[in-house]
């Protein structure tokens, strides 16, 4: 019962925050014009206002509210994944990227920005190559015998570093005045491209993979009490970690298309979740899901509002993540002890 208070006021702050996300901006918008707009919405309003309406319904639903939306899903994603990694793995410094996803998507979309110069290529090679990444890496870890997890981490660190030797040549091959910069601002992340379309498409899968993550929290309960634990309780040790390393990587797959690379949400989130209501992966995912995504959604105002030209995303949430992780550093043990 103690944990339902912390659930509950995190869910008020992201409520909060989503509000206040929609007012703020450039333009500026009062909560009397967000009540306006939405009485006219439903029951029409007087004549003359028609113009004004029209450009409030375009700062709402077509610029604010996709980014807003876009930032709950890519915030709670990560911190999904980060959190089902770190109970699997039986490791608190495990993120998203260990089995090589961000460096395959990197490498993806440089190639689409060089080769095709196609914002639809580019999500689409983003999402190929980064699923390729982790699969090498699996078939890696089977081909070497010994602790598994170890092969797997190990299979990632020599994915990652694959990928990223490839990115590295293509930026090199990149015309320099044009393709090189759009690939380097492109992966210092940010949902400024995000459009409603791709959020629809993209959005079903990612909660559909939460939802299969949630329904094997007991599994992953099991698995990080160790592999011979988990086997002694019944659990078929091999197929739940393929599933989860699945459903991690095609949410983190899913995240750099709809917002290039985000760092450290992944890694810091699920330590917070973890230090406030504990070990349990049954109430640690949804919590995880939750600060992750109100994380984001204060990191993505900061990227709008704090200068006159946008802050790419990735560089808020490292600066913000690194002091944030050095204080979950000193109770690391609290949730895993």
């Amino acid at each position: 019962m103690k944990r339902f208070p912390v659930v509950l006021a995190i869910s008020l702050l992201l409520a909060v925050a989503s509000l206040g996300s929609l007012l703020l901006g450039r333009y500026p918008v009062s909560l009397d014009d967000m009540m306006n707009f939405t009485s006219w919405s439903f029951h029409g309003c007087p004549g003359g206002k028609e113009q004004e309406m029209g450009l409030l319904q375009n700062i709402f639903l077509d610029i604010r509210l996709p980014r807003i939306i876009g930032a709950v899903m890519v915030g709670s994603a990560l911190s999904v994944s980060g959190t089902a990694f770190q109970s699997m793995f039986i490791n608190p410094l495990v993120s998203p990227g260990l089995l090589g996803v961000l460096a395959g998507a990197s490498f993806g979309a440089a190639l689409g920005m060089v080769f095709f110069n196609s914002l639809l290529w580019v999500q689409i090679l983003a999402f190929a190559f980064g699923c390729g990444a982790v699969s090498l890496s699996m078939v890696l870890a089977r081909f070497n015998t010994g602790d598994r997890l170890l092969m797997l981490i190990l299979g990632g660190i020599i994915s990652g570093a694959f990928f990223t030797a490839l990115l590295s040549i293509v930026k090199y091959l990149a015309d320099p005045y044009n393709q090189l910069p759009a690939i380097v601002f492109w992966l210092m992340g940010g949902l400024s491209t995000l459009t409603n379309d791709l959020l629809i498409y993209l959005s079903l899968p990612i909660l559909a993979s939460m939802a299969a993550l949630m329904t094997l929290t007991p599994y992953m309960n099991a698995l990080s009490m160790g592999d011979e634990e988990a086997r002694s309780l019944g659990v078929h040790v091999g197929l739940v970690r393929a599933v989860l390393i699945s459903c991690a990587t095609l949410m983190s797959a899913l995240t750099v298309v709809m917002a290039g690379i985000i760092g450290w949400v992944g890694l810091v989130v699920p330590h917070i979740a973890r230090m406030l209501i504990g070990p349990d992966n049954r109430i640690l995912i949804p919590t995880s899901a939750l600060i992750g995504a109100l994380y984001l959604l204060l990191m993505d105002d900061l990227s709008r509002l704090v200068f006159t030209v946008e802050i790419p995303l990735g560089i808020l949430t490292a600066l913000c993540g690194i002091p944030f992780f050095v204080l979950v550093l000193k109770h690391a043990r609290k949730g895993w002890g």
